[in-house]
């Protein structure tokens, strides 16, 4: 489903974010990225869907090249549901209107096609009573949850998800990481950064473990909480999985 090879970026003649970069991701595969802050970990999966240009290598989404000129970008990120760490949702459009809004001017949907889906998609997050208020009025957990029913109502192919717990309270975690529990394993193709461990042992099929643009491991996540092959990994987990 996502295909990455050799892909470097670099900011400006100096810094190199990305160095060679390759991994894929089967259709129906969870994989969770995972690394310290500043290791590439956002960049790569914004590159996935072209929010980030790089200059080497080639990424191939569903058989369509994120670098090609040729490709439609706007259809493609339709296709690959982006899930942010800060909701990103519209603060002056109802709950419901957020949701409704790109099935309408991307997919084309009438106007009664994308409220019908969207309520659908917000009962499904627990968040259907709440389709009539404004973002301003829900929690942050309910933010990110409306924020991925939106993701899920174009109907996506594949779902990125960027840090989406970091900005949360802890006790609002909890409730998105179970409505992304549930998405995968009704076998939906996704890419998580996070640093939610449990999550990963929980549902990932391989975990990534990235350092200073480079990927260090790629492994099975039983072989990565296991017995991680890199000093470095080996060091992140134990600070991580000590508290």
């Amino acid at each position: 489903m996502i295909e990455i090879s050799h892909v470097d970026k670099w900011y400006g003649p100096s810094f190199q974010a990305l160095k060679d970069c390759s991994t894929s991701v089967a259709k129906g595969e969870v994989v969770v990225v995972c690394g310290p802050s500043g290791s590439g970990k956002s960049t790569l999966i914004k590159c996935v869907n072209a929010l980030e240009p790089f200059q080497a290598g080639h990424i191939v989404v569903d058989g369509i090249s994120v670098s090609d000129p040729r490709t439609d970008l706007p259809k493609l990120r339709a296709r690959v549901g982006m899930v942010f760490q800060h909701f990103e949702l519209f603060p002056h459009l109802r709950i419901i209107d957020n949701l409704c809004l790109a099935q309408q001017k991307v997919l084309g949907r009438s106007r009664d096609e994308a409220m019908a889906k969207g309520s659908k998609l917000l009962d499904r997050v627990g968040l259907k009573d709440h389709a009539r208020k404004h973002p301003a009025e829900l929690s942050g957990g309910q933010q990110q949850r409306v924020a991925i029913a939106r993701a899920l109502a174009m109907d996506p192919i594949a779902m990125l998800f960027d840090e989406p717990t970091s900005a949360l309270d802890p006790e609002m975690i909890s409730e998105v990481l179970d409505v992304m529990v549930d998405l995968a394993r009704e076998g939906m193709t996704m890419m998580v950064v996070t640093h939610e461990m449990g999550f990963a042992s929980k549902v990932a099929h391989r975990v990534i473990f990235m350092d200073q643009g480079e990927i260090v491991e790629d492994a099975l996540k039983t072989d990565f909480f296991g017995s991680p092959r890199s000093d470095r990994a080996q060091k992140f987990l134990s600070k991580i999985l000590s508290h």
